[in-house]
């Protein structure tokens, strides 16, 4: 199936210029693959990767948490996964900082809810699926994307109609998918740096977009049940919440679902 836009990525023109930044100096583009996030744990291997960046126009077995499917049609998405081999950044404070900065690359409407999906107008219109690699040298972190950008409502499965939404639907207009993934490598570039010096701002940056924040809300944790409401972040120990039992409560994103 063709591409539906006249936007598709190119390697050349999405990838930073070179000491810029560190996100995006190597960007590699598939025209299909079972998943980027497999790509990159296979250049995981060698350190010097730092950095690196897989796209795809197309995903077979693309995937998010709890071992969910990402499906999207040629074209239609950005799907990259980025790959971190020398990241100070522990996991919590790294899935909150990506978050942020797919919120930003969206726009200003867009929202966070946490622990790895991004809303427009109270739909989701992007996710993001954090894994880890040890190696020799380390940790290896793969933050893998998925943004829904030319999907329109006849296209999104009806099962998904009130639940999913894209740039376009939303904007009405037709994004550049190009334009988008160099904004989206540009903010996780500048905000991993942020994180790095000034981890309060990116908590405060991720409170502004929080549609979870002050509401109260279901948790899954290690198959037991917890409501209560959302009084905050933590950049080490994940969501806080005020149990209706009384008690307050750090939940980690790893073994943490938000009930539906």
């Amino acid at each position: 199936m063709p591409c539906s836009k006249n936007d598709p990525l190119d390697p050349d023109r999405i990838k930073a210029s070179p000491g810029a930044s560190l996100i995006g100096r190597q960007v590699i583009v598939f025209s299909s693959t079972s998943s980027t996030n497999d790509i990159a744990a296979e250049y995981a291997r060698d350190k010097s990767n730092n950095g690196l960046v897989v796209f795809a126009e197309e995903q077979t077995a693309g995937r998010g948490r709890a071992a969910s499917k990402w499906l999207s049609d040629p074209g239609q998405s950005i799907l990259c996964s980025v790959l971190l081999t020398d990241c100070p950044l522990n996991p919590e404070l790294l899935s909150l900082t990506a978050a942020v900065a797919v919120a930003e690359t969206i726009g200003r409407h867009a929202k966070v809810k946490w622990p790895n999906d991004i809303f427009l107008n109270g739909k989701k219109a992007a996710g993001i699926l954090l894994e880890s690699k040890n190696h020799g040298y380390g940790t290896a972190y793969i933050i893998g994307i998925g943004i829904n950008c030319h999907q329109q409502k006849h296209s999104v499965p009806a099962d998904l109609q009130n639940t999913a939404t894209s740039i376009d639907i939303e904007t009405k207009t037709t994004c550049n998918r190009i334009s988008l993934a160099k904004r989206l490598l540009a903010c996780l570039d500048h905000r991993i740096e942020t994180a790095q010096t000034d981890e309060t701002r990116i908590i405060e940056l991720w409170r502004k977009r929080s549609i979870q924040l002050g509401h109260r809300i279901t948790l899954i944790y290690n198959a037991d049940r917890f409501t209560g409401n959302c009084i905050g972040i933590d950049p080490q120990k994940g969501l806080i919440l005020q149990l209706d039992a009384g008690a307050v409560r750090f939940f980690d994103a790893a073994h943490t679902t938000i009930a539906k």
